[in-house]
């Protein structure tokens, strides 16, 4: 690993942490937080503030909105398909994750929305996502559209050494946001996180969402 992609590893965990602890105090005064019995250690959060609506371009080059692409339970990923290692390792994990969850009868699909319009066209998309897995939705689009979006879920990326074209790295968060649809952003999984761990807390969020759902219930 190369000392720009620990500092990426860092700032990813830093940030993932930040995150973690605003979450607590975004909590309504006296609200329950529906999905405690999912949450991992003692730090709670309602991470109703991330995320928003947006217009991208898929793998197969159709534009799509976040009511398709959200429209069932995801882990949504921002990174860039000419990483070194970084990002084919942390989708490589949410992709596992996603076929654990699979053989429990539980859909969740993996989104990779990309930090690098420049280089990462539909085509470039579709070949990584194909490898991750057969149901991952690779996302594009203008660089206004890429910062909007990733604003919205506050996701930081920077581009560097510009001067190469061809040849250049993109310092940018590396956390993993679990959204399900009644509820939107639930829980954000760091990189060090094992796929199974993923899947296990990821299913308990999908099945108490599923309750409220039956109950007639929102989150």
């Amino acid at each position: 690993m190369t000392s720009k992609d620990r500092r990426i590893l860092i700032f990813g965990s830093l940030i993932a942490g930040i995150l973690l602890v605003a979450g607590a105090f975004w909590l309504s005064p006296g609200r329950a937080d529906p999905f405690a019995v999912c949450r991992k250690g003692t730090v709670s959060g309602d991470f109703g503030g991330l995320g928003g609506s947006f217009e991208l371009t898929d793998q197969n080059g159709q534009r799509v909105s976040d009511g398709q692409v959200l429209a069932e339970p995801a882990l949504l990923y921002f990174g860039y398909t000419y990483c070194p290692d970084v990002c084919p390792l942390d989708n490589a994990r949410n992709a596992e994750a996603v076929s654990i969850l699979d053989q429990q009868g539980i859909a969740v699909r993996p989104v990779f929305i990309s930090v690098d319009p420049g280089r990462d066209t539909p085509e470039v998309l579709k070949g990584f996502a194909q490898a991750m897995h057969p149901r991952m939705i690779g996302l594009t689009g203008t660089p206004d559209e890429i910062a909007k979006v990733a604003k919205s879920w506050r996701s930081y990326y920077m581009v560097n050494d510009q001067d190469d074209p061809e040849n250049y790295l993109v310092d940018h968060t590396t956390s993993t946001y679990l959204i399900i649809p009644a509820a939107g952003t639930v829980e954000i999984f760091g990189r060090d996180i094992p796929a199974q761990e993923v899947a296990d807390r990821s299913a308990c969020f999908v099945t108490v969402a599923a309750e409220f759902d039956r109950s007639g219930k929102t989150p």
